[in-house]
C-alpha cells in the first residue's frame, strides 16, 4: 500500500507479474475508487461540456462513453477524461485522482449559463473488473443483458440491490466493466465480486499490474505521456480532437500546430536486448551520439518478455521501424520504434 493523491493504494497483492498474467488470462478486480467524478446538469450542459472537451460531446447517445481532454488556451492538457451522457441533459465526467482539485477549480472558472455542476468524487466509488471472465462474474449477479452493451457504452442496472452505472471499458486492454456506486455500497460489491468470481479465477489486482497492462496497449498516463507541456496531435490523439467544432478552450493552439506541422510526436519503441526503459531515460539516434528526446513510460512487457516503452522523439525520427538507442543507466541499449500496440488484445 502507498499514499496517492490522499488515497492509500494497493500496489500488490501477489506480485505485480503475476497479477499482470492473470488479467489477460482470466479476471481481474481493481479498486479504482480515487478516480474524480463531476457530474452536469441543466440546459446549458452541453453548451459546456463542448467549450470544456476537445472531442464532440453532441455526439454521444444516452448510454455512450467519450474519451477526450481538458485543454488549457495553450493546448496542453489539464487532464484526459471520459464523458458519459446519463440523460438529456445530464452527464458526469470521470477524471484522474491527482487531478481532482485542479480540475474541478479549472471547469468552475470556465462555466457559464443555466446548469449545475457538481464534485461528487468523495461520494463515488469505483471498480473495474478485467479481463475475458469479466461478463461471466457478472452475470452470477444480474439478470440484465449486461453482454449486449458495446464497447464505451454503459447500463444503468443494480448489484447486490444498490443502483450502479455499468460500462464496458477499462485501462488495461482487455474485455471488461467499470462499476460506479455510492460510496457506502463499494465493498460490500468488491466483496461479492470476489466471492462469486471463485469459479471464475478471479483475484484482486493492484495499480502495478494496472499501470503495465496499459502500457503494453499503449493507453497514455496523465503525468508521464500526456501533461501541461504537451499537446494531443503530438501525442497521438488526434481523433479525439474535433478541430470541426464551433470553439473549445485550446483550440486554435491544436489548430496552429496542425497547420504549422509537428516538432516532436510521442512513439512506442521495443529494446533490442535485454533491459528496462523507465520514464526520464534519454533517447538518442542510431549512432546513440546524437539525442533526439526522452522516455516517458518503460517498463519489461510480462506477456513479451522484453523492455519496452514510449516517448517524445523529434518528428525526423519518429518513422516506425526507425533505430534508436535508450541510455539505461551507462549504457545505450539499441531498440526499434514499432507500431503499436505492443500487445493486441482479441476481445469476445
Amino acid at each position: 500500500m502507498v499514499e496517492f493523491a490522499g488515497w492509500e493504494m494497493p500496489i500488490q497483492y501477489e506480485g505485480i507479474m503475476a497479477e499482470h498474467k492473470h488479467t489477460r488470462e482470466a479476471v481481474s478486480l481493481f479498486d479504482v475508487s480515487h478516480m474524480g467524478e463531476f457530474y452536469f446538469e441543466g440546459k446549458d450542459a452541453l453548451q459546456n461540456l463542448q467549450k470544456l472537451t476537445c472531442n464532440d460531446v453532441s455526439r454521444l447517445a444516452i448510454g455512450q462513453v467519450q474519451y477526450s481532454a481538458l485543454l488549457y488556451e495553450n493546448g496542453t492538457f489539464v487532464d484526459d477524461i471520459t464523458v458519459y451522457r446519463l440523460g438529456e441533459e445530464k452527464y458526469f465526467m470521470c477524471v484522474n485522482a491527482a487531478n481532482t482539485d485542479k480540475d474541478f477549480a479549472w471547469i468552475q472558472s470556465n462555466l457559464s449559463g443555466d446548469l449545475k455542476c457538481e464534485n461528487r468524487s468523495a461520494e463515488i466509488g469505483q471498480i473495474a473488473i478485467q479481463g475475458k471472465n469479466a461478463v461471466d462474474v457478472l452475470k452470477t449477479m444480474t439478470s440484465e443483458p449486461i453482454d449486449t452493451i458495446k464497447y464505451y457504452w454503459f447500463m444503468e442496472i443494480e448489484l447486490c440491490g444498490h443502483p450502479v452505472t455499468l460500462a464496458r471499458m477499462g485501462y488495461t486492454g482487455e474485455d471488461g466493466y467499470e462499476v460506479f456506486c455510492q460510496r457506502e455500497h463499494t465493498a460490500e460489491i468488491w466483496e461479492t465480486l470476489m466471492e462469486k468470481g471463485k469459479p471464475f479465477q478471479i483475484a484482486p489486482v493492484g495499480l502495478g499490474a494496472r499501470n503495465t497492462l496499459r502500457l503494453e496497449v499503449c493507453f497514455p498516463l496523465y503525468g508521464q505521456d500526456i501533461d501541461d507541456q504537451h499537446l494531443p496531435l503530438e501525442a497521438g490523439l488526434g481523433k479525439f480532437v474535433a478541430l470541426d467544432k464551433a470553439s473549445f478552450l485550446g483550440k486554435d493552439a491544436v489548430a496552429t500546430q496542425k497547420a504549422e506541422g509537428l516538432q516532436r510526436k510521442l512513439i512506442r519503441f521495443a529494446l533490442d536486448v535485454r533491459g528496462v526503459p523507465r520514464p526520464h531515460y534519454l533517447i538518442f539516434d542510431e549512432t546513440a551520439n546524437v539525442p533526439i528526446g526522452e522516455v516517458t513510460s518503460g517498463t519489461s512487457s510480462p506477456t513479451l518478455g522484453k523492455g519496452i516503452g514510449m516517448g517524445y522523439v523529434k518528428i525526423a525520427n519518429s518513422k516506425i521501424g526507425t533505430k534508436v538507442n535508450i541510455q539505461v543507466r551507462n549504457k545505450m541499449l539499441p531498440a526499434t520504434i514499432v507500431k503499436p500496440p505492443f500487445v493486441v488484445v482479441e476481445k469476445t
